[in-house]
C-alpha cells in the first residue's frame, strides 16, 4: 500500500470540513487553556508556595519547554499510529496529569508535572496542522489553517479567564482544576467530531515506508521556504511575547499608573487574534498567502508603534492592532508550512513549532533587556525590527502562492 493520491481532501461546505473544523477547534482550546491557565494565579500560587514571583514563572516555563521539546517525537509517533490518534492520546494524557499537577506536594514535583503535561500538549501543535493538510482540500486549507488558530487563541484566553475569577472565589487549585475539566470536555469533542484520516496511511501500514525519518527531518530542515516559515515563527513570536511580558511594566508605571487587577484585562485583546486568525485564512484564498502574510506583519508593526503613545486609549487600540496583526500572520505561516512540505509534513509542523516557542523563550526574555536600557520604547523597537525582518525574508524567499 502507497499514499494515497485520488483522495482530494474534504471540501468547504460538507460535513467532513465542518466536524474537522470544528474538531481542530476545540483542540485548540484544549491545548492551550491548560499550557496557560497558571500564568493568572502565580501571584496566589508564589503567596501559597512562599517562592519569588520569579520562581513561580517557572510553572509556565517548564510546561512551554516541554512542549518544545516534545513536538518533533510527536512527528514521528503520528506518522506511525496516525494523526488523530496521536492527537487524542496527547490530550487524554495532558489533561490527566493537568488534574494531578495542583496535588503535587512539592514545588519539583509540581515543574516536572508541569514539563510532563508540556510534552503530552506537544502532540497537538506538532500534528493537528499536518492533519488538516491532508484532510481538506488544498483551496481551502489557508482558511481551515485559520480557525484551528482562532481555536488556539480562544484557549490562551480562556485559560487566563477563567482561572482568575475562580480563583478568587476559591484557590488557585481549584482554578486549575476547572480549568482542567474545561479542557476534558473539549478533548473529548475532538475526539468525537474528527473524522477519520483518508489522506494519510500510516508507516506501520505501508508496504515501502517511504524516506526514512531522518530523511524526513532533513528535508524540513533544508528547504529554503520552509527555512523561511520558521523564520517568521520565531522573530513574530518573539516580538509578541515580548510585548505581552513587558507592555504591563508600561501600563503601572507613568504616565498610567494602572492597577495590577486592571492591567490583567490586557489579554482580552486575544480576541482580535481570534477573528483575524480565521479572516486571514478567508483573505489568503483571495489574495495569496504571502500578500496576507506580509500586510499582517506590516499591521504588526503599526499596532507596536502606537503603544508608544502617551494616551492609553492608543496604546490599548495599538496592542487590538498588534494582536491581529500577529495571529493572522501566524495563521497564515502556519498553514503554509504544510502545504510546503511534501515530504516530512509532521517534521516540519514540528520545527515551526520549535521555532514559534524558541522565539518566544528567547525574545521574551530579551525585551526585557531592551526595556532595562531603554524603557518602553527601547523594547517596541526590538518587536519592530525583527517584525521588518521577518517580512524582508518572506518577501525574499515566499515568492509563489
Amino acid at each position: 500500500m502507497t499514499e494515497p493520491n485520488s483522495w482530494d481532501g474534504h471540501r468547504r461546505g460538507t460535513p467532513g470540513y465542518r466536524r474537522l473544523l470544528l474538531g481542530l477547534f476545540l483542540a485548540g482550546i484544549a491545548t492551550f487553556a491548560q499550557l496557560y491557565a497558571p500564568q493568572a494565579v502565580l501571584p496566589l500560587i508564589a503567596q501559597d508556595l512562599d517562592i519569588t514571583e520569579a520562581t513561580s514563572a517557572l510553572i509556565v516555563s517548564a510546561a512551554t519547554l516541554g512542549l518544545a521539546l516534545g513536538v518533533l517525537p510527536w512527528s514521528l509517533v503520528a506518522d506511525r499510529v496516525g494523526r488523530v490518534r496521536a492527537m487524542i492520546v496527547a490530550l487524554c494524557g495532558a489533561t490527566a496529569v493537568g488534574f494531578a499537577v495542583p496535588f503535587a506536594p512539592s514545588l519539583e514535583l509540581m515543574l516536572a508535572g508541569r514539563f510532563v503535561e508540556g510534552l503530552l500538549i506537544g502532540g497537538v501543535p506538532a500534528v493537528s496542522l499536518a492533519y488538516l493538510t491532508e484532510e481538506i482540500t488544498r483551496q481551502h486549507a489557508a482558511r481551515a489553517a485559520g480557525t484551528y488558530i482562532a481555536g488556539t487563541t480562544i484557549g490562551g484566553l480562556s485559560g487566563r479567564i477563567i482561572a482568575g475569577p475562580v480563583a478568587d472565589q476559591t484557590t488557585w487549585q481549584m482554578a486549575v482544576i476547572v480549568v482542567a475539566a474545561l479542557c476534558a470536555l473539549c478533548a473529548l469533542g475532538f475526539a468525537v467530531l474528527a473524522p477519520a484520516p483518508r489522506g494519510f496511511v500510516p508507516l506501520r501500514m505501508r508496504q515501502q515506508s517511504g524516506p526514512p525519518v531522518i530523511e524526513r527531518i532533513r528535508s524540513a530542515a533544508a528547504s529554503p521556504k520552509l527555512l523561511a516559515l520558521y523564520a517568521q515563527a520565531f522573530l513574530l513570536m518573539g516580538g509578541f511575547v515580548a510585548v505581552y511580558n513587558f507592555l504591563a511594566f508600561r501600563l503601572m508605571g507613568e504616565p498610567f499608573f494602572l492597577a495590577p487587577a486592571i492591567v490583567s484585562f490586557i489579554f482580552l485583546a486575544y480576541l482580535a487574534g481570534t477573528w483575524s486568525s480565521s479572516r486571514a485564512g478567508a483573505l489568503a484564498v483571495r489574495f495569496g498567502r504571502l500578500p496576507v502574510l506580509v500586510c499582517g506583519t506590516f499591521v504588526m508593526i503599526i499596532g507596536v508603534i502606537a503603544t508608544l503613545s502617551d494616551v492609553l486609549a492608543i496604546v490599548l487600540i495599538g496592542l487590538v492592532v498588534m494582536t491581529a496583526g500577529f495571529f493572522s500572520a501566524h495563521a497564515i505561516a502556519s498553514g503554509w508550512t504544510g502545504a510546503v512540505a511534501t515530504v516530512g509534513r509532521a517534521q516540519a509542523s514540528s520545527l515551526y513549532n520549535l521555532a514559534y516557542y524558541g522565539g518566544s523563550s528567547v525574545f521574551g526574555w530579551l525585551g526585557g533587556v531592551f526595556l532595562a536600557g531603554g524603557g518602553w520604547a527601547g523594547t517596541a523597537l526590538m518587536v519592530v525590527a525583527l517584525a521588518l525582518c521577518a517580512a524582508a525574508i518572506a518577501v525574499t524567499v515566499l515568492r509563489t502562492r
